[in-house]
């Protein structure tokens, strides 16, 4: 029987504030979004997702993949969304059994609406506290964690990554 040990002293040093950001964190994420547009971070990301994809569509079990949710949590939120007329779904043209979810209008202007609030808040409390030095070593974990984490690389975070110029 193999038996784990423990955190070594440096190793809980980075755990715990580590944790204490992935609380923390999406809960400003939610506050910000909720206060000023009436959205969740992830309804946010959902229109997101469809903002930046071709034709302002996604398929529904695409959508779930790329936003990492369950397609029963995706459809609930999205049924929220198309309440409200951001969203609509839509049969999927080459295959009856799939649903399409497509971007509104309303929807664009609600995403390009909420956009500057929640970067202003992202850049208040991660991007602005750190050095151009710190945020590339932070792009740089994560995305190594990432690839532990979705080591299919399903996520949007890997589809859209967008390389960064050093030079500029």
């Amino acid at each position: 029987m193999h038996r784990t040990r423990s955190f070594t002293a440096e190793e809980r040093a980075t755990w715990v504030p580590l944790v204490a950001v992935l609380e923390l964190l999406p809960k400003q994420l939610d506050t910000q979004l909720k206060r000023d547009e009436q959205l969740s971070h992830f309804d946010y990301f959902v229109l997101s997702l469809l903002a930046l994809s071709d034709g302002r569509t996604l398929r529904m079990s695409t959508l779930a993949i790329e936003s990492n949710a369950t397609l029963p949590r995706l459809s609930h939120v999205v049924s929220r969304l198309e309440e409200r007329g951001f969203v609509r779904r839509l049969p999927a043209p080459e295959d009856a059994r799939a649903m399409d979810v497509e971007l509104t209008s309303a929807g664009r202007r609600k995403v390009i609406a909420a956009t500057p609030g929640h970067v202003a808040n992202v850049r208040s409390f991660v991007l602005d506290a750190l050095s151009p030095t710190q945020q590339a070593l932070l792009r740089e974990i994560a995305e190594i964690i990432l690839d532990r984490l979705d080591p299919t690389q399903s996520l949007a975070a890997h589809a859209r990554h967008v390389p960064v110029d050093s030079s500029t």
